[in-house]
């Protein structure tokens, strides 16, 4: 998904929060925004979000020399969403259906974002998330392709986000390679935030190679490249990993909640909707299967 016009100003104001959490230089904060939009003229029209976003969290890190800031807030989120593991795991166990609940609770999860929001309530998020009708929903495809899935890749967003991940890697029961960033870049989930929710004790740990906020399959390593094109079931959580995988053809599904305005028009919902949506130019089978 390339970027539009509207999401320059909300680069912006990511370079604002960002910046005000690390300083409160007002002249070294103007420094950085000058210094992005210097380099505005230089993005290709077919640039996505998440390319541009990791050229503007390099900005920031080289003019402050932080090289994450969110470190102490990725901590914070995944206590807070550990404290509230018992609870949806209870709910998941006691649901019709299990591995439907724990993709919605896991979607519920996609609200921590720094990068979009950071005002944001857990609790009353989730309370209001959970019931809400999914507003694209290709679960019996899912479903179907789960069935027959030997090489499965949940390709990870933010940090805190990784305990609802762990859920539905749990109701999943197959081996699931979790794949994570390789560098720091806003709040998305480094290799001690998967290990920090646990997700060492229900998958394998891998990094996509990359500090892009998003999967950029350029910009990734060869590595976490033959894991993708092996892969025949790809769990792709958040915005930046659609705006880097909605164009391509592979076994993926997207889930995530439309949290902005570009996204809801790209996917074709409201804003805020929940989605759980396949690949657009890959043939998924309708057949329904049974996940036990």
């Amino acid at each position: 998904m390339k970027a539009y016009l509207d999401c320059y100003p909300c680069f912006f104001n990511q370079i604002l929060n960002t910046s005000r959490m690390i300083t409160n230089n007002e002249g070294k904060i103007k420094e950085i925004l000058v210094a992005f939009g210097q380099f505005i003229p230089s993005i290709s029209v077919q640039a996505t979000p998440a390319e541009i976003g990791r050229e503007v969290y390099r900005i920031i890190s080289e003019k402050t020399g932080i090289e994450d800031p969110y470190r102490r807030i990725k901590k914070r989120c995944t206590q807070q969403a550990l404290t509230l593991y018992p609870k949806l795991k209870e709910t998941i166990a006691s649901s019709e259906d299990r591995l439907l609940t724990a993709i919605r609770v896991a979607i519920a999860g996609n609200v921590i974002d720094f990068g979009i929001n950071t005002d944001f309530d857990l609790d009353k998020d989730l309370e209001e998330l959970l019931p809400q009708e999914l507003a694209i929903d290709h679960y019996e495809e899912f479903r179907a392709t789960l069935k027959d899935a030997h090489r499965i890749l949940y390709l990870a967003d933010n940090a805190g986000e990784t305990v609802f991940d762990r859920l539905l890697i749990e109701e999943i029961r197959k081996p699931v390679i979790y794949v994570v960033r390789e560098n720091p870049i806003i709040n998305d989930a480094l290799y001690q935030d998967a290990l920090d929710a646990g997700l060492d004790k229900v998958a394998e740990i891998a990094s996509s190679g990359t500090d892009a906020p998003g999967t950029i399959l350029s910009m990734c390593s060869k590595e976490f490249l033959k894991l993708f094109q092996s892969a025949d079931l790809i769990i792709s959580k958040g915005q930046g990993n659609y705006e880097g995988l909605s164009e391509e053809s592979c076994p993926v599904f997207f889930l995530l909640k439309a949290k902005c305005s570009v996204i809801a028009r790209d996917v074709g919902v409201t804003q805020g909707s929940i989605v759980l949506k396949k690949a657009k130019n890959y043939e998924f089978s309708r057949e329904k299967g049974d996940t036990s």
